[in-house]
Protein backbone atom coordinates (compact mmCIF):
# COMPACT_ATOMS: atom_id res chain seq x y z
CA UNK A 1 0.00 0.00 0.00
CA UNK A 2 2.82 2.40 0.91
CA UNK A 3 4.65 1.75 -2.36
CA UNK A 4 1.44 2.37 -4.35
CA UNK A 5 0.84 5.64 -2.51
CA UNK A 6 4.45 6.67 -3.03
CA UNK A 7 4.19 5.95 -6.75
CA UNK A 8 1.07 8.07 -7.21
CA UNK A 9 2.50 10.89 -5.05
CA UNK A 10 5.63 10.92 -7.20
CA UNK A 11 3.61 10.90 -10.41
CA UNK A 12 1.48 13.77 -9.12
CA UNK A 13 4.57 15.83 -8.23
CA UNK A 14 6.21 15.26 -11.60
CA UNK A 15 2.94 15.92 -13.45
CA UNK A 16 2.48 19.20 -11.56
CA UNK A 17 6.06 20.17 -12.39
CA UNK A 18 5.49 19.30 -16.04
CA UNK A 19 2.30 21.40 -16.14
CA UNK A 20 3.96 24.33 -14.40
CA UNK A 21 6.81 24.23 -16.86
CA UNK A 22 4.31 24.10 -19.73
CA UNK A 23 2.56 27.20 -18.38
CA UNK A 24 5.80 29.16 -18.08
CA UNK A 25 6.76 28.23 -21.64
CA UNK A 26 3.37 28.51 -23.38
CA UNK A 27 0.91 30.12 -20.97
CA UNK A 28 -2.51 28.55 -20.37
CA UNK A 29 -2.39 26.74 -23.69
CA UNK A 30 1.03 25.35 -22.86
CA UNK A 31 -0.22 24.15 -19.47
CA UNK A 32 -3.19 22.34 -21.04
CA UNK A 33 -0.93 20.74 -23.64
CA UNK A 34 1.46 19.68 -20.87
CA UNK A 35 -1.46 18.22 -18.89
CA UNK A 36 -2.56 16.16 -21.88
CA UNK A 37 0.99 15.03 -22.59
CA UNK A 38 1.57 14.14 -18.93
CA UNK A 39 -1.60 12.04 -18.78
CA UNK A 40 -0.66 10.22 -21.98
CA UNK A 41 2.92 9.81 -20.81
CA UNK A 42 1.91 8.41 -17.41
CA UNK A 43 -0.31 5.83 -19.09
CA UNK A 44 2.30 5.00 -21.73
CA UNK A 45 5.08 4.82 -19.14
CA UNK A 46 3.14 2.40 -16.95
CA UNK A 47 3.05 -0.12 -19.78
CA UNK A 48 6.23 0.69 -21.72
CA UNK A 49 8.78 2.53 -19.53
CA UNK A 50 10.83 -0.63 -18.99
CA UNK A 51 11.17 -1.15 -22.74
CA UNK A 52 12.16 2.50 -23.19
CA UNK A 53 14.94 2.32 -20.60
CA UNK A 54 16.29 -1.00 -21.90
CA UNK A 55 16.32 0.44 -25.42
CA UNK A 56 18.19 3.54 -24.21
CA UNK A 57 21.07 1.31 -23.17
CA UNK A 58 20.86 -1.08 -26.14
CA UNK A 59 20.29 -3.96 -23.74
CA UNK A 60 19.99 -7.38 -25.36
CA UNK A 61 17.88 -10.14 -23.85
CA UNK A 62 19.60 -13.43 -23.04
CA UNK A 63 18.31 -16.85 -22.06
CA UNK A 64 19.51 -20.23 -20.79
CA UNK A 65 21.14 -20.97 -24.15
CA UNK A 66 22.90 -17.66 -24.86
CA UNK A 67 24.13 -16.96 -21.29
CA UNK A 68 23.62 -20.19 -19.31
CA UNK A 69 25.69 -19.42 -16.19
CA UNK A 70 24.34 -15.91 -15.68
CA UNK A 71 20.76 -16.88 -16.51
CA UNK A 72 20.83 -19.83 -14.10
CA UNK A 73 22.25 -17.60 -11.37
CA UNK A 74 19.36 -15.15 -11.75
CA UNK A 75 16.90 -18.07 -11.79
CA UNK A 76 18.30 -19.42 -8.50
CA UNK A 77 18.18 -15.97 -6.89
CA UNK A 78 14.60 -15.42 -8.07
CA UNK A 79 13.69 -18.76 -6.50
CA UNK A 80 15.38 -17.71 -3.26
CA UNK A 81 13.34 -14.48 -3.31
CA UNK A 82 10.11 -16.32 -4.19
CA UNK A 83 9.75 -14.19 -7.33
CA UNK A 84 8.72 -15.08 -10.88
CA UNK A 85 11.66 -15.41 -13.26
CA UNK A 86 12.42 -11.94 -14.67
CA UNK A 87 13.62 -11.24 -18.19
CA UNK A 88 17.42 -11.07 -18.24
CA UNK A 89 19.45 -8.55 -20.24
CA UNK A 90 23.12 -7.75 -20.86
CA UNK A 91 24.43 -4.29 -21.77
CA UNK A 92 27.59 -4.07 -23.89
CA UNK A 93 29.82 -1.75 -21.90
CA UNK A 94 32.96 -2.58 -19.96
CA UNK A 95 31.90 -0.36 -17.04
CA UNK A 96 30.40 -2.54 -14.27
CA UNK A 97 26.83 -1.74 -13.25
CA UNK A 98 23.29 -3.17 -13.16
CA UNK A 99 19.64 -2.16 -12.79
CA UNK A 100 16.12 -3.58 -12.59
CA UNK A 101 12.98 -2.35 -14.31
CA UNK A 102 9.36 -3.34 -14.96
CA UNK A 103 5.95 -2.39 -13.61
CA UNK A 104 5.59 -5.37 -11.22
CA UNK A 105 7.26 -8.69 -10.30
CA UNK A 106 5.34 -10.51 -13.04
CA UNK A 107 6.71 -8.12 -15.68
CA UNK A 108 10.20 -7.43 -14.38
CA UNK A 109 13.58 -7.34 -16.07
CA UNK A 110 17.12 -7.22 -14.69
CA UNK A 111 20.11 -5.97 -16.66
CA UNK A 112 23.84 -6.27 -16.04
CA UNK A 113 26.71 -4.79 -18.01
CA UNK A 114 29.41 -6.93 -19.60
CA UNK A 115 31.84 -5.12 -17.31
CA UNK A 116 30.00 -6.45 -14.28
CA UNK A 117 30.11 -10.03 -15.58
CA UNK A 118 33.76 -9.82 -16.59
CA UNK A 119 35.27 -7.91 -13.69
CA UNK A 120 33.43 -9.21 -10.61
CA UNK A 121 33.60 -12.73 -9.23
CA UNK A 122 30.59 -15.05 -9.12
CA UNK A 123 29.70 -14.27 -5.52
CA UNK A 124 29.79 -10.51 -6.17
CA UNK A 125 27.69 -10.86 -9.32
CA UNK A 126 25.15 -12.94 -7.38
CA UNK A 127 24.95 -10.26 -4.68
CA UNK A 128 24.43 -7.47 -7.23
CA UNK A 129 21.64 -9.35 -8.98
CA UNK A 130 20.09 -10.17 -5.59
CA UNK A 131 20.06 -6.42 -4.89
CA UNK A 132 18.23 -5.82 -8.16
CA UNK A 133 15.71 -8.57 -7.38
CA UNK A 134 15.13 -6.92 -4.00
CA UNK A 135 14.06 -3.80 -5.92
CA UNK A 136 11.62 -6.00 -7.85
CA UNK A 137 10.31 -7.60 -4.67
CA UNK A 138 9.89 -4.19 -3.00
CA UNK A 139 8.05 -2.98 -6.14
CA UNK A 140 10.50 -0.11 -6.55
CA UNK A 141 10.86 -0.73 -10.26
CA UNK A 142 7.63 0.97 -11.34
CA UNK A 143 8.49 4.13 -9.41
CA UNK A 144 12.09 4.09 -10.65
CA UNK A 145 11.25 3.55 -14.30
CA UNK A 146 8.35 6.01 -14.58
CA UNK A 147 10.45 8.61 -12.78
CA UNK A 148 13.22 8.16 -15.33
CA UNK A 149 10.79 8.54 -18.24
CA UNK A 150 8.99 11.67 -16.99
CA UNK A 151 12.14 13.33 -15.68
CA UNK A 152 13.66 12.79 -19.11
CA UNK A 153 10.62 14.46 -20.69
CA UNK A 154 11.00 17.43 -18.34
CA UNK A 155 14.62 17.76 -19.45
CA UNK A 156 13.51 17.78 -23.09
CA UNK A 157 10.91 20.45 -22.27
CA UNK A 158 13.67 22.47 -20.64
CA UNK A 159 15.71 22.30 -23.83
CA UNK A 160 12.70 23.55 -25.80
CA UNK A 161 12.18 26.30 -23.22
CA UNK A 162 15.69 27.58 -23.78
CA UNK A 163 14.96 28.14 -27.48
CA UNK A 164 11.58 29.67 -26.66
CA UNK A 165 13.18 32.05 -24.17
CA UNK A 166 15.66 33.24 -26.77
CA UNK A 167 12.74 34.38 -28.92
CA UNK A 168 10.70 36.02 -26.19
CA UNK A 169 8.54 33.07 -25.07
CA UNK A 170 4.75 33.02 -25.19
CA UNK A 171 3.12 36.33 -24.25
CA UNK A 172 0.17 34.45 -22.72
CA UNK A 173 2.22 33.69 -19.62
CA UNK A 174 3.01 36.35 -16.99
CA UNK A 175 6.78 36.05 -17.24
CA UNK A 176 7.21 36.07 -21.01
CA UNK A 177 10.60 34.96 -22.26
CA UNK A 178 11.98 35.02 -18.73
CA UNK A 179 9.53 32.26 -17.78
CA UNK A 180 10.85 30.02 -20.53
CA UNK A 181 14.43 30.65 -19.46
CA UNK A 182 13.42 29.91 -15.84
CA UNK A 183 12.04 26.55 -16.94
CA UNK A 184 15.21 25.77 -18.87
CA UNK A 185 17.33 26.42 -15.78
CA UNK A 186 15.18 25.11 -12.93
CA UNK A 187 12.95 22.32 -14.29
CA UNK A 188 15.74 19.71 -14.65
CA UNK A 189 17.00 20.56 -11.16
CA UNK A 190 13.50 20.18 -9.69
CA UNK A 191 13.07 16.83 -11.44
CA UNK A 192 16.39 15.63 -10.03
CA UNK A 193 15.36 16.69 -6.53
CA UNK A 194 12.17 14.63 -6.80
CA UNK A 195 14.23 11.62 -7.85
CA UNK A 196 16.76 12.13 -5.07
CA UNK A 197 14.05 12.38 -2.41
CA UNK A 198 13.06 8.73 -2.82
CA UNK A 199 16.40 7.14 -3.66
CA UNK A 200 18.37 6.82 -0.44
CA UNK A 201 15.98 4.73 1.67
CA UNK A 202 15.15 2.66 -1.43
CA UNK A 203 18.81 1.73 -1.93
CA UNK A 204 19.37 0.87 1.73
CA UNK A 205 16.30 -1.38 1.70
CA UNK A 206 17.43 -3.11 -1.51
CA UNK A 207 20.91 -3.67 -0.05
CA UNK A 208 19.39 -5.41 2.98
CA UNK A 209 16.94 -7.34 0.82
CA UNK A 210 19.70 -8.38 -1.57
CA UNK A 211 21.83 -9.64 1.32
CA UNK A 212 18.88 -11.72 2.52
CA UNK A 213 18.28 -13.18 -0.96
CA UNK A 214 21.89 -14.30 -1.50
CA UNK A 215 22.52 -14.93 2.20
CA UNK A 216 25.83 -13.05 2.39
CA UNK A 217 25.96 -9.30 3.16
CA UNK A 218 29.73 -9.14 2.61
CA UNK A 219 29.39 -10.35 -0.98
CA UNK A 220 27.37 -7.23 -1.72
CA UNK A 221 29.74 -5.02 0.31
CA UNK A 222 32.65 -6.31 -1.78
CA UNK A 223 30.70 -5.82 -5.02
CA UNK A 224 29.74 -2.22 -4.18
CA UNK A 225 33.32 -1.33 -3.29
CA UNK A 226 34.63 -2.81 -6.53
CA UNK A 227 31.94 -1.22 -8.74
CA UNK A 228 32.50 2.18 -7.13
CA UNK A 229 36.21 1.91 -7.96
CA UNK A 230 35.74 0.67 -11.53
CA UNK A 231 32.51 2.32 -12.72
CA UNK A 232 34.09 5.71 -13.40
CA UNK A 233 37.26 4.60 -15.18
CA UNK A 234 35.74 6.10 -18.32
CA UNK A 235 32.68 8.22 -19.13
CA UNK A 236 29.56 6.13 -19.67
CA UNK A 237 28.20 8.03 -22.65
CA UNK A 238 24.75 6.45 -22.69
CA UNK A 239 24.23 7.38 -19.04
CA UNK A 240 25.51 10.91 -19.62
CA UNK A 241 22.97 11.28 -22.46
CA UNK A 242 20.18 10.05 -20.16
CA UNK A 243 20.99 11.42 -16.68
CA UNK A 244 17.37 10.98 -15.57
CA UNK A 245 18.01 7.21 -15.48
CA UNK A 246 21.01 7.40 -13.10
CA UNK A 247 18.95 6.41 -10.07
CA UNK A 248 18.11 3.05 -11.68
CA UNK A 249 21.67 1.72 -11.38
CA UNK A 250 23.18 0.06 -8.32
CA UNK A 251 25.98 2.68 -8.40
CA UNK A 252 25.51 6.15 -9.91
CA UNK A 253 26.95 5.85 -13.46
CA UNK A 254 27.44 9.59 -14.03
CA UNK A 255 30.94 11.00 -14.15
CA UNK A 256 30.13 14.00 -11.98
CA UNK A 257 30.64 16.53 -14.77
CA UNK A 258 26.96 17.11 -15.55
CA UNK A 259 24.47 19.23 -13.59
CA UNK A 260 22.42 16.12 -12.84
CA UNK A 261 25.36 14.53 -11.06
CA UNK A 262 25.36 17.34 -8.48
CA UNK A 263 22.30 15.70 -6.89
CA UNK A 264 23.29 12.32 -5.48
CA UNK A 265 20.71 9.68 -6.33
CA UNK A 266 22.47 7.12 -4.12
CA UNK A 267 23.76 7.02 -0.54
CA UNK A 268 27.54 6.98 -0.33
CA UNK A 269 29.09 3.59 -0.97
CA UNK A 270 30.94 3.90 2.33
CA UNK A 271 27.65 4.22 4.24
CA UNK A 272 26.13 1.29 2.36
CA UNK A 273 29.15 -0.93 3.04
CA UNK A 274 29.12 0.00 6.74
CA UNK A 275 25.46 -1.01 7.03
CA UNK A 276 26.18 -4.31 5.31
CA UNK A 277 29.14 -4.95 7.62
CA UNK A 278 26.89 -4.31 10.61
CA UNK A 279 24.26 -6.65 9.14
CA UNK A 280 26.89 -9.38 8.73
CA UNK A 281 27.98 -8.91 12.34
CA UNK A 282 24.39 -9.10 13.57
CA UNK A 283 23.79 -12.30 11.64
CA UNK A 284 27.05 -13.77 12.91
CA UNK A 285 25.91 -13.26 16.51
CA UNK A 286 22.64 -15.08 15.90
CA UNK A 287 22.26 -18.82 16.09
CA UNK A 288 19.44 -21.04 14.96
CA UNK A 289 17.01 -20.52 12.07
CA UNK A 290 17.54 -16.83 11.44
CA UNK A 291 16.91 -14.96 8.22
CA UNK A 292 20.50 -15.23 7.03
CA UNK A 293 20.59 -19.00 7.37
CA UNK A 294 17.12 -19.42 5.90
CA UNK A 295 17.99 -17.57 2.71
CA UNK A 296 21.60 -18.68 2.30
CA UNK A 297 22.34 -20.82 -0.77
CA UNK A 298 25.62 -22.42 -1.87
CA UNK A 299 27.38 -20.87 -4.86
CA UNK A 300 30.24 -22.41 -6.77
Amino acid sequence: MFNTLRTFTLLAALTALFMGAGYLVGGTGGMLIALGLAAAMNLFSYWNADKIVLRMYNAREVNAESAPQFYQMVAQLAENAELPMPRVYIIDTDLPNAFATGRNPDNAAVAATMGLLRRLNQQEIAAVMAHELAHVKNRDTLTMTITATIAGAISMLANFAMFAGMFGGNRDNPLGGFGAILVALLAPIAAMLVQTSISRTREYAADKGGAEICGQPMWLASALTKIERLAHEAEYRQAEKNPATAHLFIINPLSGKSVGALFSTHPTTQDRVQRLEQLAQDWGKTSGGDAAQATARPWG
